[in-house]
């Protein structure tokens, strides 16, 4: 499916889209495309039909888009084009939401888990004398403990106790819902960031520590990102199938924070999740890989931090 995202966005490639169904959904999801009048194959280069394949179409259409198939036309249901176009999954009812099982892929689960491992024990020792360094430079710079650690919604809905570098000065405790969630989100420009802190951000150093988290099994190195518990709750009370994004375990990096960044308003929450059902429904080694590549891109450019 990885493959197919770049195929789509091609610059050669036009959509034709076959009426009826939900077909109109394309344009509310942004994707460009030409109406099709009648049942006749497009004779452009790079021709891609869309058709709602769920839909009982007049048998003249349906031959059409035989002779497509058979033409090596591709033909994609409006659902696989938006995925592949954006790199996300809508998820509208669970009945209709195209993952066939809602458990991914168990073995390469177990593979997964078993190469994260490696690799935390790899790494884990050759971390100390950064980690000192860092420990250092975030006690020289403000007050308070190194380490930063929070409750936090994770695999199957288990909490965890996340570890992180201290970014930010420490604040006084807050009794109401409210005030915990506000206190666990980040601003752009967060005058709570030291300097220290806005250095590890901005390089992702500040997540390193959860390599610990990882050896626990509470974590992957690659994977939907964790969330504090009052944000989870709230996102769980407001955002239907939210807590789906917790089926596997997650990550230090992920789809969703190569492809959008750090956010916490509702609305880009849910532009998050689909993100995050599409890394679901292709889980697999290959979009992990691409999702390192990437990562390491994203903190280069030291963009989508907060």
């Amino acid at each position: 499916m990885v493959f197919m995202v770049y195929a789509i966005r091609s610059d050669a490639n036009v959509f034709y889209t076959v009426p009826g169904g939900r077909i109109d959904r394309l344009t509310e999801f942004g994707i460009v495309s030409v109406p099709m009048i009648e049942p006749i194959l497009p004779l452009q280069r790079g021709a891609i039909l869309v058709a709602d394949l769920h839909y009982d179409m007049p048998a003249a259409w349906e031959r059409m888009l035989a002779q497509a198939a058979l033409g090596g036309i591709p033909v994609f249901h409006y659902k696989q084009v938006y995925e592949a176009a954006t790199g996300k999954v809508r998820v509208e009812h669970l009945s209709e939401n195209s993952f066939g099982s809602l458990l991914p892929n168990m073995s390469y689960i177990r593979a997964k888990r078993a190469l994260d491992t490696l690799a935390a024990l790899l790494l884990a020792p050759l971390l100390m004398v950064p980690f000192a360094l860092v420990a250092l430079a975030i006690r020289f710079d403000s007050r308070g403990p190194v380490l930063f650690r929070q409750e936090r919604l994770g695999y199957r809905g288990q909490s965890f106790r996340v570890a992180k570098f201290r970014t930010m000065r420490c604040d006084s405790a807050i009794d109401d819902e409210e005030g915990e969630r506000m206190r666990a989100m980040t601003t752009e420009n967060d005058p709570r960031i030291t300097r220290v802190g806005a250095f590890l951000r901005r390089t992702r150093i500040d997540e390193l520590p959860q390599v610990f988290n990882i050896l626990a099994g509470h974590m992957s190195w690659i994977g939907p990102r964790p969330e504090a518990i009052p944000l989870s709750r709230w996102y769980e009370r407001e955002i239907p199938f939210y807590s789906y994004r917790h089926i596997v375990r997650p990550g230090l990096t992920g789809w969703a924070q190569v492809n959008q960044g750090h956010v916490t308003n509702l609305g880009d929450i849910d532009n998050k999740l689909q993100y995050d059902f599409y890394y679901i429904k292709n889980f697999s080694y290959w979009l992990d890989i691409l999702i390192a590549f990437r990562t390491v891109g994203v903190i280069v450019r030291g963009i989508g931090a907060k």
